[in-house]
């Protein structure tokens, strides 16, 4: 009976040991999970062209014991990481807040669902506004709308050239001795000499040239690390290890300018709104467009402000202005 007993005990305690080293197991795997829930946040609306990216919207996932939280960004993305703990089959609960919008709240399950990178879209609904004034009479309609802005971009113009010459004053033939300079093996006593340029303010040298143009010139050198890069100021030198020799050092000026060149876009309408996207360089946007036939020029400031639409905008990762207008009451395109 005893032998059975210890026999008994020791099978018990294997199958603990064995357990525990499962759960372990387990908890470690559960422990390294990376879950990555990503989505996008739209306006909530039938029609599918007025579902327009909201961005700063604030979402926060819990499950339950922790919880973490991020914004939207201008394209209505997001993105939440979990380091933590989190145990098949619990759920997650995320909401969506922002101003103007109605609060929302979704519950995710945990697990496969989580895993598979499915991509959730969060439609929350805007808070209902105040009914618009009533318009009486015939909408006034807009038409031909168009957009102008300019683009600045730099540019260099070549406004001129320069040109010096310098002399190497030396005597052919003289053995070195070990003086300062030398001939390239040695041999002879050589001299140095160099020219200096100085393109002037806002202005830098381009395409720059050195040559000996007299005198002995298969027995001289020149050093070009001065002027190889251009700039502001050059510098070019030259070694003459036999008779005196000439050289010439050219150069073209640069001027950097701003030009700037207007250009125009035409707006895509979806419904009672028109849309359109500016690159990150625009400047000074307006809008053109015919009210009632009457020819009008709206500048499009930084208040975005006109008196027949409601404009916003939101900028897309490689800074591009997208411009949303949607018409007042009282007015048709």
């Amino acid at each position: 009976m005893i032998r059975r007993t210890a026999k008994t005990w020791i099978i018990a305690v294997a199958c603990a040991a064995a357990a525990a080293a499962l759960i372990t197991l387990r908890i470690q795997h559960v422990r390294t999970r990376n879950i990555t829930i990503h989505g996008a946040v739209v306006r909530r609306d039938e029609d599918v062209r007025k579902q327009l990216p909201i961005a700063d919207v604030v979402v926060t996932a819990s499950n339950g014991y922790s919880s973490v939280r991020t914004r939207s960004d201008a394209s209505g993305y997001f993105a939440l990481n979990y380091p933590q703990i989190l145990w098949p089959g619990r759920n997650v609960d995320l909401s969506f807040r922002r101003d103007g919008y109605m609060p929302l709240d979704l519950q995710l399950r945990s697990g496969i669902h989580l895993t598979t990178r499915q991509l959730y879209v969060a439609a929350m609904s805007p808070l209902p506004r105040q009914a618009p004034p009533t318009v009486t009479g015939k909408p006034s309609v807009v038409s031909n709308i168009r957009i102008r802005y300019t683009v600045n971009s730099g540019t260099a113009i070549n406004i001129g050239s320069a040109v010096k010459t310098f002399e190497v004053v030396n005597k052919g033939n003289v053995p070195c001795n070990h003086q300062p300079v030398c001939s390239p093996d040695g041999n002879w006593k050589a001299a140095r000499n160099s020219v200096s340029l100085d393109a002037g303010p806002g202005n830098e040298f381009r395409d720059v040239r050195a040559s000996c143009i007299a005198g002995p010139c298969p027995f001289t050198k020149i050093d070009s690390s001065g002027y190889i890069h251009g700039g502001r100021q050059i510098t070019a030198s030259a070694v003459d290890w036999s008779d005196t020799a000439t050289f010439l050092l050219e150069a073209e000026v640069f001027q950097d300018t701003i030009s700037s060149n207007v250009r125009e876009a035409y707006p895509v309408e979806f419904g009672d709104a028109l849309h359109f996207t500016l690159p990150p360089t625009q400047e000074g946007v307006s809008i053109e467009a015919e009210v009632n036939g009457a020819p009008m020029v709206f500048p499009l400031g930084p208040d975005l402000f006109l008196s027949w639409a409601t404009c916003n905008i939101r900028t897309n990762a490689d800074r591009s202005t997208v411009y949303r207008c949607e018409l007042k009451p009282g007015y048709q395109f």
